[in-house]
């Protein structure tokens, strides 16, 4: 039995258990995205500044912001709705690239 299963993970094609194939994501869609950064008091603002670049229809009402429990982070949650992948790239690699964000989730 274990020689079937070595030799059905060999096929072209194929991939281990341990790397499921990513789901496919449908656009366009509702789509949560949590930032997670230095407790600052522009750090909302700048998460939506940031996100509203590539996401200009962001629904600042619908944003959920958590401090950590010794308040040296804050979350901030918000929900776009997403065109493309590449756009939720864009998203993540501008955050990112800011220097202020730790977490893109």
């Amino acid at each position: 039995m274990q020689i079937l299963l070595d030799v059905f993970y060999l096929l072209p094609g194929s991939r281990p258990m341990s790397q499921p194939e990513a789901p496919k994501i449908e656009f366009p869609c509702q789509y949560p995205i949590k930032v997670i950064g230095h407790a600052a008091p522009d750090f909302k603002d700048f998460v939506i500044r940031s996100v509203s670049v590539h996401a200009p229809d962001l629904d600042v009402d619908l944003i959920e912001i958590n401090a950590s429990r010794n308040a040296r982070f804050l979350s901030v949650r918000i929900s776009i709705m997403a065109q493309s992948e590449q756009q939720l790239m864009a998203i993540f690699q501008d955050l990112k690239a800011s220097g202020r964000v730790q977490m893109v989730m």
